[in-house]
């Protein structure tokens, strides 16, 4: 494997440096080791809000523009580069208003023809600084790997300033089926696979899940004081829906609901933190409405009161404790079965969602949550043993 890794920091500082009360340095506060690899080249970068240095809260752009990278490009994911557009909308190409750089939307019309020869002609390495949440059906790796294989079919380096994986201290759910996959999975890995986009990316390469088994030229610039029991707290919001950690934490547990006919809060103050349905109300007396606001313009059951759980409150340790969990799904569906209204509870989408077709399976034939785990028990199991050797942290 061509992978080069940075990793002077297990000689500067132990491991557990962040128990002595030191901070997580992300990559790209590590200037000293990846400036010197850029210098003299044409630079793109991949990142979105997200791409900030350090406590100055500064855009990884603009301090590569500062430090007189010759920065060409910049592409873009889902949400675009400033974080505001809805899940799933077309993102236009647009210039960065700062810097007069153009702006690459990966998450568009244009996704093709950005990952092709003209695109891919106007730098030598790309830079990727983003912030990811470590779950199989968020987007942001899949654009990642996306950009991998084109950098890898026309010869270019590829440099990930690594971030912490707030949801990287367990892994859980099951192995995607490749026969499913689709934008929201990509590789055949659990749902939850708690690894950084670092790690993830060498074991993408390592194992040769890129496009015609590709190996990227690949560098990592690890992150300082990390391990991952390291309860990391995002300084900004990587995605619209997803505004505060209750929200990253119980995305696991309430991501599945976009497969199905329950709300799980989009067009609220607590998206990803409740979840509710109309025919709900024998079952739960809490309710909420979603509304038409920016980062979900039309969001399910819009303007119609929805009876559920509120989630907003529960103790991180007890989120943490239920790894990801489908109780929520299980609880919903068979509330409206009992009320006979379960017919088209599950879309085509939950399957692409969570991976398997038996997860959906299982649930409509009355299986617990326990024996639905325990299908997928033995092949994260699998999994963690074969991730191992692409791990950069304790």
């Amino acid at each position: 494997m061509k992978t080069r890794i940075i990793a002077l920091f297990m000689a500067l500082l132990p491991v557990y440096g962040h128990l002595w009360g030191q901070r997580v340095m992300t990559g790209d506060e590590r200037t000293e080791l990846y400036l010197p690899l850029i210098k003299g080249k044409r630079v793109a970068l991949f990142s979105n809000q997200t791409g900030l240095v350090g406590k100055k809260n500064r855009h990884v752009l603009d301090l590569l523009v500062e430090k007189e990278a010759n920065v060409t490009a910049v592409f873009s994911p889902e949400h675009g580069f400033r974080g505001h557009a809805d899940a799933g909308a077309v993102v236009a190409d647009e210039v960065d208003e700062r810097t007069g750089i153009p702006i690459l939307s990966l998450y568009g019309q244009n996704r093709k023809k950005h990952l092709g020869e003209e695109a891919m002609g106007m730098f030598d390495v790309l830079l990727v600084d983003i912030q990811d949440v470590g779950l199989r059906y968020y987007t942001y790796y899949v654009t990642m790997c996306h950009l991998m294989d084109a950098c890898t079919k026309y010869g270019r380096e590829v440099i990930i300033l690594d971030r912490p994986n707030p949801n990287g201290h367990y892994v859980d759910g099951p192995i995607l089926d490749m026969e499913l996959r689709s934008g929201v999975g990509y590789l055949p890995i659990p749902v939850v696979h708690g690894m950084t986009l670092g790690e993830l990316a060498q074991m993408a390469t390592g194992e040769k899940w890129l496009n015609e088994g590709n190996e990227c030229k690949l560098t990592v610039i690890p992150c300082l004081n990390y391990t991952h029991q390291t309860h990391y707290t995002l300084p900004v919001a990587p995605s619209p829906n997803l505004p505060n950690m209750q929200a990253i934490y119980l995305y696991p547990s309430l991501c599945p609901f976009e497969g199905t006919v329950v709300s799980m809060g989009r067009g609220t103050d607590k998206p990803f933190q409740q979840y509710g349905h109309p025919e709900l109300q024998a079952c739960h007396s809490y309710s909420f409405t979603p509304q038409s606001m920016p980062g979900a313009s039309r969001p399910v059951l819009m303007g119609e009161t929805c009876y559920g759980e509120d989630l907003s409150t529960l103790p991180y340790d007890s989120i943490w404790q239920k790894q990801m969990s489908l109780a929520y799904v299980i609880d919903a569906y068979r509330c409206l079965r009992n009320e006979g209204k379960a017919d088209g509870f599950f879309t085509s989408f939950f399957d692409k969602l969570l991976g398997r077709t038996y997860v959906r399976e299982m649930i409509e034939k009355g299986c617990s949550e326990a024996e639905i785990r325990a299908r997928w028990k033995d092949e994260v199991e699998a999994f963690k043993q074969k991730r191992q050797k692409y791990l950069l942290y304790e």
